[in-house]
Formats: C-alpha cells, sequence, structure tokens
C-alpha cells in the first residue's frame, strides 16, 4: 500500500473532520459546564462567609429548595430545546395542588382519585398549549401567557367561591394522606446528624436522568434537538414536528403537577397563589444550565445544576441574612452574564477548533 503525495512531495493536508478537537473546547463546548463552574464558585462562597450552609440541616435546606425547581427547570429546558415556552408551567404546580385539595376535602373523592384526576386536567392543559401552538402557529410564548392567567384566575376565583378563602387546609385528615406523603412528601433521616433527605430530591435526580437519557441517548431526544435546531430541515426529514412539541408541553405540564404534588403533601396546605411567578425562575435556571433562548441547544444536567445553583443563593441570602431582595438583584445579573456565556460557547461550538 503506497500514499500519495502532492507534486513537489508535499505531504497531504489531514482532513479537518479528522483532527483531534482540543479536549479544553470539547469541554466548553457542554452546554452544563459553564453552570457547574459557577455552581462550585457559589457553593464555595456560601460556605465560607456562613456559618449555617455546610451545617446538615443547611444542606438538607437548600437542597429540598433547589429540587422543586429543579424538576420544573429539567422539563423548561426539554421544551425551550425544542424551541417553545410555557410560561403556565408555575400557576400549573398551583392548579394541581388545589384540585387535589378541594376534590379530597370539600367532596370527599378518594386521594388517588384526585391525584388521577389531576394529573389528567394537568396533561390536557398541556395538550392544549401545544395544539394551539402547533395548528396556528402563535408563539408559544403568547398562548401559555393566555393560560398563565387562566389558571391564575380558577385559582384564585374558584377556590374563594368553593372554600371562602383562598387557601386548602386539612390534608392531614384526608383518608390515605399518609400513604400518598410517603411518596411525595417523606423525608428521610439520617440518624442523629441533622441531615434529611426530601422525596423530593430522589424524584428530581430520577427527573434529571430520564431527561439526559432521552435527550442523548434516544431518538425522542434527537427530534427534541431537531424541532428546535432547524425546523424545517426537521420536518423535510420525516421527524414528527406537532407530536414531538406537543410532547414537550405535556411533559412540562406533567412535571408542574409532580412538584404540586410534592409541595402539598410536605406541608399539607396550598396557597391559590402558589408557583405564580416561579415560571420565570424555571427558564432562568435553564438558560443558566446553557439552554439557548433560540431552541436546538442546552442539556437537562444543565437545567439541574441551574435550579441548584438558585436553591443555594435562596438559602445562602438566608444564612448570611441578607436583605432577600438581593436575590431578585442576582437572579437579573446571573441571566444576563448565562446569555452572554451561552453565545460565547455557541460560537465556539460552531467555530474551528
Amino acid at each position: 500500500m503506497t500514499t500519495s503525495t502532492l507534486p513537489g512531495g508535499a505531504a497531504p493536508s489531514l482532513d479537518e473532520r479528522l483532527k483531534r478537537a482540543n479536549p479544553l473546547v470539547k469541554a466548553l463546548r457542554r452546554p452544563e459546564v459553564g453552570a457547574g463552574v459557577a455552581a462550585i464558585l457559589i457553593f464555595i462562597f456560601f460556605s465560607v462567609v456562613t456559618d449555617s450552609f455546610l451545617t446538615p440541616a443547611g444542606v438538607s435546606t437548600w437542597l429540598y429548595s433547589a429540587s422543586l425547581y429543579g424538576i420544573m427547570a429539567v422539563a423548561v429546558a426539554l421544551l425551550m430545546i425544542g424551541g417553545e415556552f410555557d410560561l403556565s408551567a408555575g400557576a400549573m404546580t398551583g392548579t394541581t395542588g388545589l384540585m387535589v385539595g378541594v376534590l379530597t376535602t370539600w367532596y370527599g373523592l378518594s386521594v388517588w382519585v384526585a391525584l388521577i384526576i389531576a394529573l389528567a386536567f394537568a396533561l390536557g392543559i398541556g395538550f392544549f398549549n401545544g395544539i394551539i401552538v402547533m395548528k396556528t402557529g402563535l408563539p408559544s410564548f403568547i398562548v401559555t401567557l393566555g393560560t398563565f392567567f387562566i389558571l391564575q384566575g380558577i385559582n384564585l376565583a374558584v377556590t374563594k367561591l368553593i372554600t371562602g378563602q383562598v387557601a386548602i387546609q386539612g390534608m392531614t385528615n384526608v383518608p390515605g394522606y399518609s400513604g400518598v406523603k410517603a411518596i411525595f412528601g417523606e423525608s428521610i433521616g439520617f440518624g442523629s446528624s441533622g441531615f434529611h433527605l426530601e422525596t423530593a430530591v430522589i424524584w428530581w435526580v430520577v427527573i434529571t436522568i430520564i431527561a439526559t437519557v432521552v435527550l442523548m441517548r434516544t431518538r425522542a431526544g434527537n427530534w427534541i434537538f431537531a424541532v428546535g435546531g432547524q425546523l424545517q430541515s426537521a420536518r423535510q426529514t420525516g421527524v414528527p414536528v406537532n407530536r414531538t412539541k406537543i410532547g414537550l408541553f405535556m411533559t412540562t405540564a406533567g412535571c408542574g403537577w409532580l412538584v404540586g404534588m410534592l409541595s402539598l403533601f410536605d406541608v399539607g396546605t396550598v396557597q391559590a397563589t402558589t408557583g405564580i411567578g416561579d415560571e420565570f425562575i424555571y427558564i432562568i435556571c435553564a438558560v443558566v444550565g446553557g439552554c439557548l433562548l433560540t431552541g436546538g441547544f442546552g442539556s437537562a444536567a444543565g437545567a439541574a445544576i441551574g435550579a441548584l445553583i438558585y436553591g443555594m443563593t435562596l438559602q445562602g441570602i438566608v444564612f448570611a441574612q441578607w436583605d432577600n431582595n438581593w436575590l431578585k438583584a442576582f437572579l437579573g445579573a446571573m441571566l444576563l452574564l448565562a446569555v452572554l456565556i451561552n453565545l460565547y460557547v455557541r460560537r465556539q461550538a460552531g467555530g474551528r477548533e
């Protein structure tokens, strides 16, 4: 076997596609790397400036806080990678919790039946959002904003109409409550250490792993990236665009139900305002985790790390006894910085080594 040479004896140039990628560049191209570095820095910072952050009770607190945001952030990240938004995600957590509370405490329905009805309702709303977006071509931002106001109005008006107040209480007296709490609201203690692992944290880890596997190892994951990055090309290559995007809206709504149940069965009560405004936090966590607002790029693990950053910051500010208003300033700065970093990473991913 002989190797060909160019005229004049010059060696042939290596095909660009065969060049070995720089490991550092490859690492920087991962959407969750920036969030991982930020999480480490924030962890170190609050570990130094507060005495409670690293205590077993402190770790339990910020892990639980991060888990509730993390479950929704992962679902919202999948939807954003698919090129869409869901501004009704926060209200959905309150709606499903209120629905289960009303059906059990006021109408005597079995808690398990109430759970299934609330889940079916949530999936129905997700299906509705997806159908409207795909059939009309309207921006999902507008469609789900309308759904958000509808759910917010239902949460307040219907709850007050039925109960005379804007909260549901007495869930602990519902038959079967303890059995459901073991799934959604249990706290696992570790001796006398003071560390408690909430069920929500386990759900968060499981949801993140499943979403990551789907994105990186399945055909459905390829479809999600395709419909978010190159919609027309995806259609032309046979990707089921409508089915994929509707499924993503239903996934977000389903996770809204899950977070609603985790919150309800943890404290045994739910407010009509529960979840209102959290939809922006979910989006921020996803963006911090590497998702682009334009779709087609991001990761579930990155969104989970973004939620961890938020949970650590939220509780770190409390432990440090700072004015809680600083949290909003931090969120704004974190979002702006994440967008700039993601833009740079995206350009690096599309450029040469």
